[in-house]
């Protein structure tokens, strides 16, 4: 038999909510049945009451009713008014009964008692009471509860007349029958809702088996199945469950095969700067002329700064497509402030190349809602390779603008990129021919990657028309969605 957890609450400790862990499916349907059951049961045994106090009053209210009809034959009409002929038997019968007692009441048209019991209640006032018609009500007669009969009947000698004749019982025969009915229903109640519980239990572990059987489907795989699970045998109700999970586990192996081509492609890139470490090592361990062992290291020292840049680059895209995948810190960031700082980091790398390099503000200041660390290194890859491709003596500009979205532009006055390279420059490791510039392929994919987190785009513009050598210069321009401070919007720029 399958086991019922508790449902756990712990209540959050920074919002004050409860926060629920429904540890058992069976046991949340089991709840959901057998509360609203429990709810039921009350309503129903008031309702059976209600009517098996109706079934119990309709035959003694047709006794009740033959009863004013027979008082009501005793009546005799004379010219003066109406007088009550009572049998010998009339106080026996009316009294004596066994179980209940009987009263019986006959009024004069003037209100005066013609026969039987003072103790009757008079009549109600209600116009709508027609002649010679059975009406019935309840009551008291000391202290007790009583069911009235009651009829007007008209005197014929005097147009206008009435005689009241009203019969009453207490209700002793009433309730017995109330509760031999309510305990004729409810006696087998409480035997069949037990065994319909202990069914439905059995039934509700019998229907969730498919559960279990699913749990050694995916219990028996290996941990590098990532195939489709096949959803033929599955319950309709759990078809969207496993449909969704097939969708994950695609999404899982295109990214384990994402990164193991990443690795594949990391560790082909690593290799080459290494064995060129290692080789300029070697040789300048055979060297015995200073000036060939400075060259030697001069050698080395590059190929190690390459190095260098490229792991950081690896590590760079790595962090940003475990940000994709996870949440990460995110603050609001004013672009003016952080370019700003990017651009003067590289003033001085800018200098060693005779590069002028220079940062445009906007007019008002612009927020984005960021991880800081990501949005630095995106900047940091687009400063550098600008700074890289733009030969002695250029220009690099970084302007940032005010539009309905933060613009930041980094412009170079290097080769640009032809029309037909500029989808590939974002795909790993690739680098356009004929640059001449030592890279790794990596810049422009770390900028894609953070843009896309950051719900971004980016997108590549010549600088200005073709000049003599073909050079057309590089506009990388990434557009973010602003956060507009106060009510008023900033003014758009063209």
């Amino acid at each position: 038999m399958p086991s019922r957890d508790k449902l756990k609450l712990r209540r959050n400790k920074t919002t004050g909510e409860k926060t629920g862990e429904y540890n058992s499916l069976f046991g949340e349907i089991l709840d959901w049945m057998l509360a609203p059951l429990m709810f039921v049961w009350p309503i129903s045994i008031a309702i059976i009451h209600n009517v098996a106090d109706d079934i119990a009053h309709a035959p003694y209210d047709k006794v009740l009713g033959d009863s004013v009809y027979e008082l009501s034959r005793q009546v005799r009409f004379t010219p003066v008014g109406a007088i009550f002929v009572k049998p010998p038997q009339m106080r026996d019968l009316f009294h004596i009964d066994g179980e209940d007692i009987i009263y019986y009441q006959v009024l004069g048209g003037a209100g005066e008692l013609l026969a039987g019991d003072s103790e009757v209640p008079d009549v109600p006032d209600d116009p709508k009471w027609k002649p010679g018609e059975l009406y019935y009500r309840g009551g008291r007669i000391n202290n007790e509860d009583v069911r009235i009969a009651y009829m007007f009947q008209p005197v014929t000698t005097i147009p206008g007349s009435y005689v009241t004749v009203q019969v009453a019982e207490t209700l002793n025969k009433r309730e017995a029958l109330t509760s031999r009915i309510l305990s004729g229903v409810l006696l087998p109640q409480f035997v069949i809702i037990p065994i319909a519980v202990v069914l439905v239990y059995f039934g509700l572990g019998r229907g969730l088996w498919p559960l279990k059987r699913l749990q050694a489907v995916i219990e028996t795989r290996r941990p590098t199945d990532l195939s489709p699970i096949d959803v033929r045998r599955v319950p309709e109700e759990l078809r969207p469950l496993i449909h969704a999970l097939n969708d994950m586990m695609l999404r899982l192996e295109l990214n384990l095969a994402a990164q193991q081509r990443f690795i594949a492609d990391a560790a082909h890139q690593m290799r080459t700067p290494l064995t060129g470490l290692r080789s300029q090592a070697e040789l300048a361990l055979l060297e015995q002329d200073p000036a060939q062992i400075r060259a030697c290291m001069e050698k080395i020292l590059l190929s190690s700064t390459n190095a260098a840049h490229l792991i950081n680059q690896l590590l760079a895209l790595a962090r940003a497509e475990a940000s994709s995948e996870k949440v990460h810190a995110v603050e609001r960031v004013e672009l003016n402030g952080l370019l700003e700082s990017q651009v003067a980091d590289w003033v001085p790398a800018a200098r060693r190349r005779h590069i002028d390099i220079g940062f445009e503000r906007a007019h008002v200041p612009l927020h984005v809602d960021a991880n800081p660390v990501l949005l630095g290194e995106m900047f940091k890859n687009l400063i550098d390779n600008a700074i890289k491709y733009t030969p002695h003596d250029g220009m690099v500009t970084v302007r940032l603008k005010a539009d309905i979205r933060a613009l930041v532009e980094v412009e170079d006055s290097g080769p640009g990129i032809h029309a037909e390279d500029r989808q590939r420059v974002f795909e790993r490791f690739y680098r356009v021919l004929g640059t001449q510039v030592e890279g790794s392929g990596l810049g422009l994919p770390i900028v894609r990657e953070i843009a896309e987190l950051h719900r971004a785009e980016v997108e590549l513009l010549d600088a200005h028309p073709a000049d003599e050598q073909g050079h057309t210069g590089l506009i990388v321009r990434v557009s973010f969605p602003r956060v507009i401070e106060g009510a008023a919007a900033a003014p758009r720029e063209a």
